[in-house]
């Protein structure tokens, strides 16, 4: 059977979460391909919050196999900390599978990422701290600790005596920090490895065998397409690959096994952190997007940058992932406004564009130039729907649709699992 992909398109926070739930409802397998726990999931299922950091989406539904595959870095005590959260609020986490190939995130990490960061100063990049590029670049330099490892006690304590050998001297000689105690370290990771080891698996042939027998997968990126470590913004990206791409190293799949891209996009565009954003806005549309959207990070808390509709990040959002279809998520969050605007292409130096700068400065330089549409000033929440939407939100709709070349097949109407309208 073939998988399905499903992508952030832009800046992340999309809302991805919710249809990804949506669609795990008929999936056997769901896999969560790359990142760490600096991105998060918000759900919300009979009026209760989920708020994931690693653990797949799928979790929620009994029949679902979630897989965190190899391409994504592991913090063990936040996933076994995100495990016990779930176990106490009644989630079975049982079947959870942990590729034995993902890479573990270590204090070292973390502290590697808070010290570069503030040796940014002014040209910080607005990470979030917690490990995921340090942990990346370890698995690059072929330094990195994998979930595997664990599983030998002396393999790890090599690698770990290794790894601090020249992290250590990094700490103290470069940013004058005190080293870390691989001892210490040491016997605070193994003392949890009990807890951990039954979740260890072969998760490519788990996705293989699933595949292979008639089941449906479900291959889940975090992030989004223009935090793409090689595609994004950079460097103001992640140190992965969310793009569908990613998809196949991250899960262990070819990508023949894949047959549907869902690109997921925000009736509206947010990021978190620093890097170029063409449509941002300030003022008083800019806090009514921000409090009507809920907008702040569901692992950090930080409030995000808001802006209007992006149709030239998204058209090549769809060259990029081959997207089948889009689903547009908080649509609800636009229904105060008199009008809404979509910017359909930019200017730069003088010059009038409708495809992305391939050039940074271009990008840091682009003015957004918008179409305005009139808005439907209706609530939406209730609405589930195709016939019952206000005419005017089909237009605005119609017209993302019409700028870049794939049809959206479901809107988000409300934050709730059953909050939306399909189209197909």
């Amino acid at each position: 059977m073939p998988a399905t992909v499903v992508v952030g398109t832009q800046w992340g926070d999309e809302g991805k979460g919710k249809f990804t739930d949506l669609l795990a409802s008929g999936m056997s397998t769901v896999v969560r391909y790359q990142g760490g726990h600096n991105a998060g999931h918000t759900l919300v299922v009979e009026g209760e919050k989920f708020a994931l950091q690693l653990v797949p989406s799928g979790v929620l539904y009994d029949h679902i196999t979630p897989v965190i595959g190899n391409g994504v870095v592991v913090d063990p005590f936040v996933l076994l900390d995100e495990v016990e959260m779930l176990q106490s609020r009644g989630i079975d986490c049982s079947k959870l599978k942990v590729s034995g190939n993902a890479h573990l995130i270590l204090p070292y990490h973390q502290r590697l990422d808070e010290l570069y960061e503030r040796s940014l100063g002014s040209q910080k990049l607005g990470t979030t701290k917690r490990g995921i590029g340090p942990a990346y670049a370890d698995k690059a330099l072929r330094v990195g600790i994998r979930v595997q490892d664990l599983l030998d006690e002396s393999i790890f304590l090599k690698k770990l005596e290794a790894v601090l050998e020249q992290t250590n001297k990094v700490l103290t000689k470069a940013y004058d920090a005190e080293p870390i105690d691989g001892e210490k370290l040491a016997k605070s990771v193994l003392a949890r490895l009990a807890d951990l080891k039954p979740y260890i698996s072969d998760t490519v042939d788990l996705v293989h065998t699933e595949l292979e027998s008639g089941g449906e997968v479900l291959l889940e990126g975090a992030q989004a397409t223009f935090l793409d470590l090689d595609h994004g913004t950079y460097p103001f990206v992640t140190s992965s690959s969310p793009i569908a791409g990613g998809a196949c190293t991250g899960a262990g799949v070819g990508p023949r096994y894949i047959n549907r891209v869902l690109g997921i996009a925000k009736a509206y565009v947010t990021r978190v952190g620093s890097g170029p954003f063409p449509t941002e806005l300030s003022g008083d549309i800019a806090e009514t997007m921000i409090e009507r959207g809920q907008e702040f990070g569901t692992n950090t808390g930080r409030k995000r940058r808001v802006g209007w509709f992006d149709a030239v990040m998204l058209r090549h959002a769809v060259r990029l992932n081959s997207l089948s279809e889009l689903a547009i998520t908080k649509l609800d969050i636009l229904d105060e406004f008199e009008t809404v605007k979509i910017c359909t292409g930019y200017e730069v130096n003088g010059s009038k564009t409708e495809k992305l700068p391939y050039h940074q400065s271009e990008i840091h330089a682009a003015q957004p130039i918008y179409t305005e549409f009139q808005g439907w000033k209706t609530d939406l929440t209730e609405i589930r729907s195709a016939d019952d939407l206000p005419v005017e939100a089909k237009t605005f709709l119609s017209a993302i649709e019409d700028l870049v070349g794939v049809r959206v097949s479901l809107a988000s109407t409300g934050p709730g699992r059953k909050q939306y309208v399909d189209f197909s």
